[in-house]
């Protein structure tokens, strides 16, 4: 799927893959949410991994506009130090219920879809996103956090329910 290009195309991508996800997201009983499969994550994990990445998002644009130095991916972490920095997003949020993953999901969506229903078509298409350390810009480095990372969770979670289901 090629990658949005102005910001009526990403709000309607965002829209069509959350759709998706949330529908699957309802369909989840929790104890099979908080079952470890694919290298231990579960479909909780994949939740609140996604809620994470949405809210590092929000700070680098955040970081970015104001001028400062934008920590990516994080503060201390490089960008092949991925598998560490998640478990240790993961490991900072293992108490946390499949409940409050999906409203802490939701309420991440909620912050994306303000920023970038918020920004006009130049802020998000016109240059590189200040910060971002490369030629993407404002509106690319949203659907990766956004739209594509819906897809992918949503795909994440077909699996999940396929094996449980196999498995029942």
């Amino acid at each position: 799927m090629p990658a949005a290009q102005t910001k009526d195309d990403l709000l309607a991508v965002s829209a069509k893959e959350f759709a998706k996800l949330q529908s699957l997201m309802v369909t989840v009983p929790s104890d099979v949410a908080t079952q470890s499969v694919e290298e231990n994550w579960s479909i909780r994990d994949v939740l609140v991994h996604r809620a994470h990445w949405i809210d590092l998002f929000l700070g680098w644009y955040a970081d970015g506009q104001a001028g400062k130095k934008v920590a990516f991916p994080a503060p201390g972490y490089k960008w092949n130090q991925l598998a560490a920095y998640n478990e240790t997003v993961l490991a900072q949020h293992a108490d946390v219920s499949w409940e409050d993953a999906q409203v802490r999901f939701l309420a991440a969506h909620d912050r994306w879809i303000k920023l970038v229903s918020g920004l006009t078509q130049e802020a998000l298409y016109g240059a590189p996103m200040t910060g971002g350390n490369n030629n993407w810009t404002c509106g690319r480095w949203a659907e990766a956090a956004g739209p594509s990372h819906y897809r992918s969770a949503a795909k994440f979670i077909r699996a999940c329910l396929k094996q449980a289901s196999v498995g029942r």
